[in-house]
């Protein structure tokens, strides 16, 4: 609770909602995603296919395509879930590609002209690509050669959302005067999911075959995670259980609602509003920093931008008052 200021001291009503772990199986599955391990051949669109068939759920989603030839983590998710895919969509990615040269170059120069890549540079997307093909600017956060064997260069390289590793190793390459293509690639993270939380498509047919016949819900419970997990990483304000029905409505959040915020909060930023029950209502920009919002009585603090728990979850005591 340190990393918190706390602006009123309440307590929850245990009649209302659920902490996220204690969910029936069936809100579990409808609130929650999971790390798929894609494997080599199909496309992350059949992938969602699969997983939406084997949970016998109406909805599925993806949260950042992989061509068929690439492998690694595929957050999908479910229901009420899909809600947040355009948010993990615009996270930062990492991978792991073998990158194979045209010609013979000494080591010294692959890693002299690999770090002048990290920074933002010029991408226009591939010929094979879906999007349009205009150029953009991209920025490569890190890159670190992890093995070089003749003309096979193994890197790590993490990015910003939407760069295309395969145009980086061709850039790479001429930049080498030599050429070059990408051989291999897997992504090993989407934001803060990694591929130690992945599982297999077959993994996740096991867990859901031992819940519906056999009644186990703890294989399921550890490779389908909640929807809260995937925004951790954000900062945290915890709003009133009378102002959540509010907020769901599409009300902005007033300070009159707030229980405690994140000391990290600042101004501008992207903030996931939390119930005192740890269940995720919604996402939205800070309208001042937390230092702030623990000086005022009144006044808007938080520009809801989506939501994501359903309405009446939580009563409705607002009476029609548009913020709180």
């Amino acid at each position: 609770m340190d990393q918190f200021i706390v602006i009123e001291d309440t307590t929850t009503d245990e009649n209302y909602g659920s902490y996220p772990t204690k969910r029936t199986m069936e809100d579990y599955i409808r609130k929650g995603f999971v790390c798929i391990d894609k494997p080599m051949g199909p496309t992350s669109h059949e992938v969602v296919v699969w997983v939406r068939k084997i949970l016998e759920v109406e909805k599925t989603g993806h949260a950042g395509t992989l061509d068929p030839r690439v492998t690694g983590v595929l957050p999908v998710f479910i229901e009420n879930a899909t809600k947040l895919i355009k948010f993990l969509q615009e996270s930062s990615k990492e991978y792991v590609c073998l990158m194979r040269l045209h010609g013979d170059v000494k080591k010294n120069e692959i890693e002299k002209v690999m770090k002048q890549f990290v920074g933002k540079i010029y991408q226009r997307p591939p010929l094979k690509s879906a999007v349009k093909k205009k150029l953009r600017i991209r920025e490569i956060y890190d890159v670190e050669i992890l093995e070089i064997e003749g003309r096979d260069v193994l890197f790590k390289v993490s990015t910003e959302s939407g760069t295309y590793i395969r145009k980086l190793c061709k850039d790479i390459g001429e930049v080498l005067g030599v050429g070059a293509h990408m051989q291999e690639l897997r992504r090993i993270k989407t934001g803060k999911l990694s591929e130690d939380i992945c599982y297999t498509l077959q993994d996740l047919l096991d867990a859901y075959i031992f819940w519906k016949e056999e009644g186990e819900e703890k294989y399921l419970r550890e490779i389908i995670k909640p929807m809260e997990v995937a925004v951790a990483d954000l900062p945290k304000i915890v709003v009133k259980d009378t102002a959540v029905d509010a907020v769901c409505h599409g009300a902005d959040l007033s300070i009159k609602g707030v229980v405690m915020v994140e000391k990290t909060v600042k101004s501008g930023q992207k903030v996931a509003l939390f119930t005192l029950k740890n269940e995720l209502v919604a996402l939205g920009k800070a309208l001042m920093d937390a230092e702030k919002m623990s000086e005022i009585s009144k006044g808007i603090v938080v520009d809801v931008e989506r939501v994501v728990m359903e309405r009446g979850v939580y009563p409705s005591v607002w009476k029609g008052k548009q913020n709180l």
